[in-house]
C-alpha cells in the first residue's frame, strides 16, 4: 500500500515529532485529507525512522549479497555445461529468489537456450540489477503508513496517539511474556474485566519501572533490568544440629543470596538499592518418630 503514496515519499514537507523520526499528512488531490475506508472517512500519515532505515538497508543489502552469490553460481553451471536445460534452470533460480524473497526484484534475469552451442554450454543466463527496485528501496527504506478515523489534522499529534496505542497494546503482551500468564477464552465479562485490571496494573507498574530507570540515568527498558536481576540468585544452607543429649535436633537453613555482578551492581547503585545477604531464617522442626512402621 505504501507504493501508492511514492509521490508524497520524495516531497520533503516533513515533520520531525522526535529524534530520528518524521511525518506527514496525506493531502489528496483538490485538498482532501480523508478518503472513504472500510471504516468511514479516514486519513493516512506517512512516517519514516533513521533507525529502521538502516536496519531495512542492512537487511536488503544481506539478500542482495546472497542473490547475486546465488546468480553467479547459477551462472557459472550454465557456462561450463553442467547445467544444461531450461527448464531446470527456472526451478533453481526459483528457489533462489524464494530463499532470498526480499531481493527478488532486484535483478533482472534472462535464460535463454544459445542456437549454436559454443563449447559444452547449451543455455545462457544473464542478469543485471533493476534501477526501478533499487529507487524505490533507497526511497521507502525506514518508512511506514498509518491510517485512522480520527479528524486530527496535526500529523505530530497523530502518530503520538498511535505511540500511546501500541504502549496500551504492549500492556496485554506483558501478562504473555513478563508475567507468564497465558490467554484466556472468557466466558463472563466479569472475568473480562479481571483480566483487564490485571493488565492495566501490569502496564503502570511497567511504567513505573521505566520512569524510576529514567530518571536514574539507565534509559527506559524495563526488560534489560529485569532481565539482569533475574541473574541474580540465592541458595540455602543446611545446617543441622544436635540436643545435648545427641539427639538430632532442628535444622538450620540459612536463605543467602549470592553476590551481583559488575553491571548488576551499577543498576542497584543507579536505583539506590542493596541487597541483603540473607534473605530469611527458616528452621524447620524435626519430624516425630514414626510408631507405625509405615514410611513417612
Amino acid at each position: 500500500m505504501l507504493r501508492q503514496f511514492e509521490r508524497y515519499l520524495a516531497e520533503e514537507d516533513w515533520q520531525e515529532v522526535q529524534a530520528g523520526v518524521e511525518v506527514k499528512l496525506v493531502v489528496r488531490p483538490g485538498g482532501s485529507r480523508q478518503v472513504a475506508g472500510p471504516e468511514g472517512q479516514e486519513t493516512f500519515i506517512l512516517a519514516r525512522s533513521k533507525d529502521r532505515a538502516q536496519k531495512e538497508k542492512g537487511m536488503h543489502q544481506r539478500f542482495c549479497d546472497r542473490m547475486e552469490e546465488g546468480l553467479k553460481k547459477l551462472q557459472a553451471s550454465a557456462q561450463s555445461g553442467r547445467l544444461k536445460d531450461s527448464g531446470l534452470a527456472h526451478m533453481r533460480l526459483g528457489k533462489l529468489v524464494a530463499r532470498n524473497w526480499r531481493a527478488s526484484g532486484a535483478y533482472e534475469v534472462e535464460i535463454q537456450p544459445i542456437a549454436q552451442p559454443i563449447g559444452r554450454a547449451k543455455i545462457r543466463l544473464t542478469w543485471q540489477k533493476n534501477p526501478r527496485w533499487t529507487d524505490w528501496n533507497e526511497l521507502s527504506e525506514g518508512c511506514y503508513l498509518l491510517r485512522t478515523n480520527l479528524n486530527e489534522t496535526d500529523p505530530a499529534v497523530l502518530w503520538r496517539r498511535y505511540m500511546q496505542l501500541t504502549e496500551a497494546e504492549w500492556a496485554f503482551r506483558i501478562t504473555k511474556d513478563e508475567l507468564e500468564i497465558r490467554p484466556i477464552w472468557h466466558q463472563k465479562a466479569d472475568r473480562v474485566k479481571g483480566h483487564i485490571l490485571v493488565c492495566f496494573l501490569a502496564y503502570v507498574l511497567w511504567k513505573t519501572l521505566g520512569a524510576w530507570m529514567q530518571a536514574s540515568g539507565l534509559g527506559s527498558a524495563p526488560r534489560t533490568l529485569m532481565e539482569e536481576f533475574a541473574r541474580i540468585k540465592s541458595g540455602d544452607v543446611i545446617l543441622p544440629t544436635r540436643e545435648p543429649d545427641g539427639q538430632s535436633g532442628k535444622t538450620l537453613r540459612l536463605r543467602c543470596v549470592v553476590s551481583p555482578d559488575e553491571y548488576q551492581r551499577v543498576f542497584l547503585s543507579r536505583l539506590g538499592l542493596s541487597l541483603p545477604q540473607r534473605l530469611r531464617w527458616i528452621e524447620e522442626e524435626p519430624q516425630e518418630p514414626n510408631t507405625d512402621g509405615v514410611p513417612m
